[in-house]
């Protein structure tokens, strides 16, 4: 009986995530310059790691900026409908992608410095293409927003980001922006 159950403990440890899903964001402007790479949640959130993945590969995000950024909280991006630079910057954080709205896939993953979340409106169900990286922790954001992934390389890089003002942390000026983001798998 013991070594069938260390048997099934190995072939489960073998066998891993069915994904792992990598985001790699070149980030280009005034504040930060370099690349950041996200381990995707695809077991925690795998709705939504599977959009933000479906637009990277779209090329949706390449040229959006970080339009939101609160020194002490963290950085949002990925409004591909009005964050594009070039736009109307007062839009940007307004808008999101074509595809549907996703349901919430909430956990009991904290929200530490790194990790990656996606942003939404008062609904729990209204994520679409915006996401947020942490630069600190945020524990009031636990159980209420999607964690979707964590840093694991750049962190030097989103701490340089452009920071915004007031409390909502609208960016003036020229808001650093993501010049090309890929995905693997």
């Amino acid at each position: 009986m013991r070594k069938l159950a260390l048997s099934a403990v190995l072939a489960a440890l073998v066998a891993g995530p069915a994904l792992a899903t990598e985001l790699t964001i070149e980030v280009e402007g005034e504040g930060a310059n370099g690349t950041i790479v996200i381990d995707m949640a695809d077991d925690v959130a795998p709705n939504h790691v599977a959009q933000i993945a479906r637009l990277a590969k779209e090329g949706a995000y390449d040229g959006v900026v970080f339009h939101r950024v609160i020194d002490g909280f963290m950085a949002q991006t990925g409004d591909v409908q009005f964050g594009k630079l070039g736009g109307d910057m007062r839009r940007a954080g307004m808008g999101g992608s074509e595809l549907p709205d996703l349901k919430a896939e909430f956990s009991d993953v904290p929200f530490e410095r790194g990790v990656v979340g996606m942003a939404r409106a008062q609904n729990p169900d209204s994520a679409n293409s915006q996401f947020f990286i942490m630069f600190a922790p945020g524990p009031f954001l636990n159980g209420q927003y999607t964690v979707v992934g964590h840093v694991v390389k750049g962190m030097d890089v989103v701490d340089k980001i452009k920071r915004g003002k007031g409390q909502n942390g609208a960016v003036i000026g020229q808001p650093d922006v993501m010049k090309k983001v890929t995905v693997s798998e």
